[in-house]
């Protein structure tokens, strides 16, 4: 399992920008294709975006696409998300997980770790 830490949620007023990063212990983390998913409270978990392991390859959710960007430094074995422009139905909690894509869509791998979780909260 990919052992992870996620961090640089907040409130913000929409139009606002945020970056979270997902630091992960794992040593094969830079061989492991990572996701950033969301989830507000009853409501089922979504796939915001997914990178491979090289970074070369990417997944965006429809709704983020041109607004958010996800990165990935496999030196320091943290994966980012930058999110600009934010909109309120953004608000969720954010978690980073080792996952799989395909152009349609970014899920979690089977028995993958999750961390805590970062609050985005963006305000109207």
């Amino acid at each position: 399992q990919v052992q992870v830490v996620e961090s640089g949620g907040g409130l913000v007023q929409a139009g606002g920008s945020l970056r979270l990063s997902c630091s992960s212990s794992a040593k094969s983390f830079d061989s492991t294709t990572m996701g950033w998913f969301r989830q507000t409270p009853g409501k089922e978990r979504e796939g915001v975006s997914c990178i491979n392991w090289s970074g070369d390859s990417t997944f965006y959710l429809d709704s983020v696409k041109g607004r958010f960007t996800v990165s990935r430094d496999n030196a320091k074995n943290t994966l980012y998300l930058q999110m600009h422009s934010l909109k309120p139905e953004d608000t969720a909690m954010y978690y980073c997980a080792a996952a799989y894509f395909t152009e349609r869509f970014c899920d979690p791998a089977r028995q993958t770790g999750w961390g805590q979780g970062t609050q985005v909260t963006v305000s109207s």
